[in-house]
């Protein structure tokens, strides 16, 4: 098995156990035999849990900034907070795991990444804040605190993958389908763009 694949296979492994046990309850023989691989194969690519933990959070941040580079393309906010809304919520139901394991590391201090909150995290953060302010100035949008939209957009774009249980639940016991995820989509866009003033300027 190439490294690559390989190391794909573990990520995917440790981040469904990481998000069912959490990093204490997780250990590096379940991991392994999720994966199907002998456990010296995980201590090779990943010598210690905690680094095979902090690569599954950062995986999940980085796939986070990705669908944040239309804010930095966007001619406006209905067009740049619309299309990262619908990358986030798509985020959210491809890679729900991912997200509680970040989810269950905040809520619990940020024990393992701290340090990662407060150099990448923090500098992604100033950066949306700046193009946001700049909308309000060049009058895009209403003169909103940006920070708590960003806060806004995680906690309700998150929703969908680490409440999915109880989203799944509320719809009589079946994952959303296609045309319930657009809808979804649609009427957060609407919701979000509306309360902050940008839908005229789609």
């Amino acid at each position: 098995m190439r490294r690559q694949e390989a190391e794909a296979l573990i990520l995917s492994a440790a981040e469904k156990v990481f998000a069912e046990a959490g990093f204490g309850g997780a250990t590096m023989q379940l991991i392994a035999d999720v994966a199907g691989l002998p456990k010296a194969n995980l201590h090779y690519y990943f010598p210690t849990k905690e680094q095979l933990y902090r690569q599954v959070v950062q995986n999940i941040f980085q796939i986070w900034l990705q669908a944040a580079d239309i804010f930095d393309q966007a001619d406006g906010p209905a067009e740049g907070i619309g299309a990262y809304i619908d990358a986030k919520m798509e985020i959210s139901r491809r890679h729900p795991e991912g997200s509680k394991v970040w989810a269950a590391e905040v809520m619990h201090g940020a024990p393992v990444i701290q340090d990662y909150l407060e150099t990448t995290l923090t500098d992604w953060t100033n950066g949306r804040i700046a193009v946001i302010e700049r909308w309000i100035t060049e009058g895009r949008m209403d003169p909103i605190d940006p920070r708590h939209l960003l806060y806004m957009l995680w906690a309700t774009t998150q929703h969908y993958a680490d409440f999915g249980h109880q989203i799944e639940t509320l719809n009589n016991d079946t994952p959303l389908s296609d045309a319930q995820w657009d809808a979804a989509k649609a009427s957060v866009k609407r919701i979000i763009l509306n309360g902050i003033g940008a839908n005229d300027d789609i």
